[in-house]
């Protein structure tokens, strides 16, 4: 899942359908600068990856964000979020502690 949301692209797409909801794949291609093939690539990562479901409405393939999984990613990120702030702070607060004024 992580490798997936890795790609700019696709981090794109997943944004895509949670702001407008189930697309097809002509839809998703065309604010795209990449090609047709490479979307329906894209779109096979995320299905792989179970964070989004594919339908079939006569010819078409729409494709609908699987919203769990990432809740669930985000929410066991939480502790390292929280940790990563705590070592930030600690090295603002010793940087501007090192001063030469």
């Amino acid at each position: 899942m992580f490798s997936a949301v890795g790609d700019r692209t696709r981090r794109g797409i997943l944004e895509r359908l949670r702001r407008e909801g189930p697309l097809s794949v002509t839809e998703v291609a065309e604010r795209l600068p990449i090609t047709r093939q490479a979307v329906t690539k894209h779109l096979d990562v995320l299905e792989a990856a179970r964070l989004i479901e594919k339908q079939v409405r006569g010819r078409e393939r729409i494709h609908v964000l699987r919203a769990d999984p990432l809740r669930l990613m985000a929410e066991w990120l939480v502790p390292y979020e929280a940790e990563w702030d705590a070592r930030l702070d600690r090295l603002r607060t010793h940087l501007e502690g090192d001063t030469d004024d």
